[in-house]
């Protein structure tokens, strides 16, 4: 369990590394998660004891948005300044968000 914890966070590390290096403008979180999924493709299966302990870090998944909303008390008032802004952006994003997920739904529907 310890090793694929270990292989998560290298994976994370080399995403960091890579959008820093290039000066990619993706999280490096997401180009870990790529780099992972592609292993995943190459190896052909995913290992139990990874199921295992990625099941065990989205259990937890609550405890990461913590310091989200520590941020939010913290700067309440900028956020009461920009609440239009904030607004417009969750809203346009919720509403893309649904609209690739339906279309992504519908196209795999239509390959199976």
């Amino acid at each position: 369990m310890l090793f694929y914890l270990t292989v998560i966070f290298c994976c994370q590390l080399a995403g960091e590394l890579i959008t820093q290096g290039l000066h990619i403008p993706i999280p490096g979180p997401v180009a870990g998660m790529v780099l992972l999924f592609l292993f995943l493709l190459i190896r052909g299966n995913i290992p139990k004891n990874l199921t295992i302990t990625a099941d065990g870090l989205l259990n937890h998944l609550s405890l990461l948005f913590v310091p989200a909303g520590v941020g939010i008390t913290l700067h309440f008032r900028l956020v009461g300044d920009e609440w239009l802004q904030i607004s417009v952006a969750l809203i346009v994003s919720t509403v893309l968000t649904i609209a690739v997920t339906a279309l992504m739904m519908s196209w795999l529907s239509q390959r199976t």
